[in-house]
């Protein structure tokens, strides 16, 4: 059986993030990828120029669209920005599909703001209960829990914990906006606590990493993998094309990571 994944986010006009760099990541780890748009953004690797949301109607056609006809096995949601849009995706999901990762996109890379005020408590209380995993970076957690940014672990638990008082199953707190030599990204449910470790690479091609990160997440649970197994091997997977990204050149900014690293030569 074909393993497909669904992504329901913005667009990147630049390629490196949002839907773009969803659909690039799985067709890299061998997933159908099907989408659902939620924003058009103008963007390039230097920043966000302009952002337009879609009508709530025409995301809803879209995700009833894609579920009525084909067998998603997982779903992941990013950029959604507006508290219509993410009242809209909570209601056409319902019970459709329990594999959910999202991620919540709130700022770009490049410092720019993608959530309207007054959508975090959307968030909170809409999506979150829908989630079988939240990934957010240390910033985006912040901002969820109303807290500080996480300094150490015991700090990313404790926010990851009160998150999931919120609904999820599970949370990842990313760590690649840390310090230290590591990049460690935890995973925390119920059950308790792993970590998922890699050598913090120093590189300026990092644009769309939580996308990509999440995407192929949500392909490796496509495909039957358990949550550790998939969040592992999207670890892996991120790492090496962050790793690769300096054998392309894309923009005078902070350019994409290289999703096809495996396959260009």
């Amino acid at each position: 059986m074909t393993a497909i994944a669904l992504t329901i986010a913005g667009s990147d006009s630049g390629g490196g993030a949002g839907i773009q760099a969803d659909l690039k990541t799985f067709s890299a780890l061998g997933v159908y990828g099907a989408s659902v748009l939620t924003a058009v953004t103008a963007q390039n690797t230097l920043g966000v120029h302009a952002v337009e949301n879609l009508s709530p109607s025409i995301i809803r056609a879209q995700i009833d669209a894609v579920l009525a006809d084909i067998a998603v096995r997982s779903i992941k949601v990013g950029m959604v920005s507006s508290v219509a849009t993410i009242e809209t995706i909570a209601s056409a999901l319902s019970d459709r599909c329990r594999m959910v990762v999202f991620d919540p996109v709130m700022v770009a890379t490049s410092g720019d703001r993608l959530l309207e005020d007054g959508a975090i408590e959307a968030l909170r209380s809409l999506l979150l209960p829908r989630s079988l995993l939240l990934t957010p970076n240390l910033a985006e957690a912040a901002l969820l829990t109303g807290e500080t940014i996480a300094q150490d672990e015991r700090a990313m638990i404790r926010q990851a914990e009160l998150m999931l008082a919120q609904g999820p199953e599970a949370v990842l707190m990313k760590g690649g906006h840390g310090t230290g030599e590591d990049s460690t990204d935890v995973l925390v449910r119920p059950s308790g606590v792993q970590r998922f470790s890699a050598r913090r690479i120093d590189t300026s091609n990092d644009h769309g990493t939580g996308c990509t990160l999440s995407a192929a997440i949500a392909a490796e649970l496509a495909k039957g993998q358990p949550l550790e197994q998939a969040v592992g091997a999207a670890k892996d997977y991120l790492t090496s094309a962050m790793a690769a990204a300096t054998n392309i050149k894309v923009g005078q900014g902070r350019g994409p990571v290289h999703h096809f690293h495996h396959w260009w030569k």
